[in-house]
């Protein structure tokens, strides 16, 4: 079938992260649905067909960013169908995506997050609970997704030179550089891995208490126990450390540029996001200490 093909090809060739997989096979399944509906086969959609798809969807109360997420679904989808030769043209090419009202980056307070760190009694004095300090430091520490963070192997950690190898978005690789406390930190963890003596010792950096590869509902757990102690927000994803993480970095005199290669960021437009944040202290700060403010 050609969408599992198209699955297959995202998964094994762009090397796209699960929850993107699950994202797009479901817009694809809710497109295909649609299509049935109208008696429209997939090859002969037009342009005029693809704009009324976008319309369906926003009558039914759609938010911009759903749909522009289906958009970007179908534009692959159609990419991959260009070129498998299936279809002519790519009907979803020349849509527009909405307007979307952006939204500041969720962040933690960075003092309290590294006193949190710093703070040996707050983690189990066992394998998980150095596990658990591992992933909270690697996530505050490099800024890398949680994708990147699942695809991490022991040996992609250069304890000589201080830095490690990421795979980020389409298989893109960079090295990140790992502060001292971490390099130490990680040489520990690995050191209490192999004394573990797994059944299966996996090649992965972060796993189990049984050994076994970790999954993102495991670090989401890890992540939202430990920021509940600093932050009473409602978000406290893996996300938020990156947002804290690169914030941190601005609001210290890091420059924009050196933050986008460190967070993998293909373009400075999705970094640039952060500066906004760092206006947003200013002006707190000028309120607070400025007698006419």
């Amino acid at each position: 079938m050609v969408t599992d093909r198209f699955i297959n090809f995202l998964k094994y060739e762009k090397r796209y992260a699960r929850h993107t997989l699950v994202a797009y096979q479901h817009e694809l399944t809710r497109y295909l649905a649609y299509l049935t509906t109208q008696a429209i086969d997939v090859e002969t959609v037009t342009y005029r067909q693809a704009r009324s798809y976008i319309a369906v969807l926003l009558e039914q109360g759609q938010l911009p960013t759903s749909i522009n997420r289906s958009l970007s679904a179908l534009r692959s989808y159609y990419k991959f169908l260009l070129r498998e030769q299936l279809v002519l043209q790519n009907p979803f090419a020349s849509v527009k995506a909405l307007k979307t009202t952006k939204k500041l980056p969720v962040t933690v307070d960075e003092g309290k997050l590294s006193a949190l760190l710093d703070r040996d009694e707050v983690f189990p004095n066992t394998f998980e609970g150095l596990r658990d300090k591992v992933v909270l430091e690697l996530l505050f520490g490099t800024g890398i997704r949680l994708s990147e963070l699942l695809q991490v192997e022991d040996t992609h950690i250069d304890f000589y030179n201080g830095n490690m190898l990421i795979f980020g978005k389409r298989n893109k690789e960079r090295l990140v550089p790992l502060n001292r406390t971490l390099n130490q930190l990680l040489q520990h963890y690995l050191n209490e891995k192999k004394r573990q003596q797994f059944d299966n010792n996996s090649a992965q950096l972060i796993v189990t208490k049984e050994g076994k590869h970790a999954y993102p509902r495991l670090i989401y757990g890890i992540v939202t126990h430990y920021l509940g102690a600093v932050s009473s927000q409602a978000k406290k994803s893996p996300h938020v450390l990156r947002h804290t993480f690169a914030t941190a970095l601005l609001n210290n005199g890091a420059d924009l540029n050196a933050i986008k290669e460190l967070l993998g960021h293909a373009g400075l437009a999705a970094t640039q996001v952060y500066t906004h944040n760092s206006v947003e202290r200013l002006k707190s700060i000028y309120k607070q200490a400025h007698p006419k403010a």
